[in-house]
């Protein structure tokens, strides 16, 4: 994860979102030089239990339809490994998912609360939206975080990562 250039980081991020878009998760993983090692996934009936900050707030006032989560280890082989939360959010209206977007976007406005990084082992990992990304199709929001687990990985790999991630469809 280290050794890689800005430039090859950006043509990887490029393949692996055109594998994510398509749903070829491992592929896409591959693609950035990882592998899967473990993955959880939930349905949450609420997005505001499932939230904190002004993103909660969003949600009490204008309920989600639906909300699913995937948490994936991800490792290079070389025993650096970071985490990926991914998150589904269908709104009632594209408007409303336009404003959930808008407002999850903003450093410090809360978000969509992860899966407990306990349920793969990995639960001393704290995410601080530093790596994120985001994406919207019609009532649908995917929100993704990336972190580092063991290693060191250059912010711009875990950026990249957090964009490919963002491209995954709902499960």
């Amino acid at each position: 994860m280290q050794a890689a250039t800005g430039q090859a980081i950006r043509v990887n991020v490029s393949r692996g979102k055109v594998n994510a878009k398509q749903g070829k998760r491992d592929d896409a993983w591959r693609d950035m030089g990882l592998r899967r090692l473990k993955q959880t996934s939930k349905q949450a009936v609420s997005c505001a239990v499932n939230s904190y900050g002004d993103v909660r707030e969003f949600f009490v006032r204008t309920p989600c339809r639906s909300l699913d989560r995937m948490f994936f280890v991800l490792g290079d082989g070389d025993r650096n490994s970071v985490v990926v939360a991914v998150s589904w959010v269908r709104m009632s209206t594209s408007e409303n998912a336009r404003k959930l977007q808008e407002l999850a976007d903003v450093y410090g406005t809360g978000n969509v609360s992860p899966l407990a990084g306990a349920l793969v082992e990995a639960a001393h990992v704290k995410f601080t939206g530093r790596y994120y990304d985001s994406r919207r199709s019609g009532d649908l929001v995917v929100i993704a975080e990336t972190e580092p687990l063991r290693g060191d990985p250059q912010p711009e790999f875990l950026d990249g990562l957090a964009e490919v991630a963002a491209e995954l469809p709902r499960p």
